[in-house]
């Protein structure tokens, strides 16, 4: 039995698709879903002697299911660039974790391919917001600048598809997508006949529309905190818009907060993209927080912590600031 284990979000669908056009498996089961919904492992209770690849899916959150089917003789590879903590030691375990705040999982397996479907790694890069990684990764494929900004395009289409509270919230399902890629091995023909990418892309303009009119509830000389409405179409476009809001103040650390159903608060976060680092240690301050260096959330930040974010926010990216 063989499972393709993958975050539904640009990073996850394009290193996935680079390694199945280099090593199809049509037969695998896919588990994946909404970009927060991290727990992916736990889906896979009670599988044994699986062959089982997982990518762009926090290991230390996973540690348990990961341990649980080593010990149930499964064969594991694991490609990833979130904090890992401990890398269980296991002969069955092949793990190729880096985080490294400049890389994405989409990146690592471009290297682990020797650059084979490098131009589907430059879309990843671009949908995690590594725009300097992924313009680096583009110039051995020697593309013309609007080839390159198509993969730009690209790469944030397919990352804004992944953000939701569950996947009613998206246009389509992170598997549908996935499946939607399989019969481009270049990502400029995908662009050119896909029939899903006006959707996308017509959802895209119209959300960040609605967006642009907000602005931040807490500024200072730290980092600025934006708050969005409960709206699908808010937590649609969550992680497009802190990555724009990044790119606007480079040397700023920067938040977003969009209520849940149950009142709690989703929380993005972005370290200054001139340091990308401690969006993660913020995050796992909280219990339901996680994610890499450079860009990291909690899923449910009770109401009455909200000053305590405020205050962990200031002291994690106020003591190492590097200065514009």
């Amino acid at each position: 039995m063989y499972i393709d284990v993958f975050n539904g979000d640009a990073d996850g669908i394009c290193a996935l698709h680079q390694l199945r056009l280099a090593d199809p498996r049509p037969d695998a089961r896919l588990v994946t879903g909404v970009k927060r919904n991290i727990h992916l492992l736990q889906q896979l209770a009670g599988i044994r002697k699986a062959h089982i690849t997982v990518l762009d899916v926090s290991l230390d959150s996973n540690r348990e299911s990961l341990v649980s089917l080593l010990k149930d003789d499964c064969e594991i590879l694991y490609v990833d660039h979130h904090f890992s903590g401990e890398i269980p030691d296991f002969q069955n375990l092949k793990a190729h974790i880096d985080s490294n705040p400049e890389t994405c999982t989409s990146l690592i397996v471009n290297r682990l391919l020797g650059g084979e479907n490098s131009a589907w790694a430059v879309v990843g890069a671009f949908g995690d917001n590594l725009h300097q990684s992924a313009y680096q990764a583009a110039e051995a494929l020697s593309l013309s600048d609007s080839s390159v900004a198509k993969l730009k395009e690209l790469g944030e289409l397919l990352n804004y598809n992944g953000y939701g509270f569950s996947v009613t919230d998206l246009f389509f399902s992170p598997q549908d997508l996935y499946k939607a890629v399989i019969p481009f091995p270049d990502p400029l023909t995908f662009l050119e006949h896909s029939s899903i990418l006006p959707k996308l892309r017509n959802g895209f303009h119209d959300d960040m529309k609605q967006a642009a009119s907000y602005k931040p509830v807490r500024e200072t000389e730290i980092g600025r905190i934006f708050e969005l409405p409960p709206e699908p179409w808010a937590r649609r476009v969550s992680g497009v818009f802190s990555n724009l809001k990044a790119q606007e103040e480079p040397g700023l650390a920067h938040g977003l907060l969009t209520r849940n159903p149950d009142g709690t608060y989703r929380v993005s976060v972005r370290a200054p993209l001139i340091n990308r680092k401690e969006a993660d240690t913020l995050c796992r301050a909280f219990i339901t927080g996680g994610g890499r260096a450079a860009a990291a959330g909690i899923n449910s930040l009770p109401p009455e912590q909200l000053d305590v974010f405020f205050k962990t926010f200031e002291e994690v990216f106020g003591k190492d600031r590097v200065k514009d």
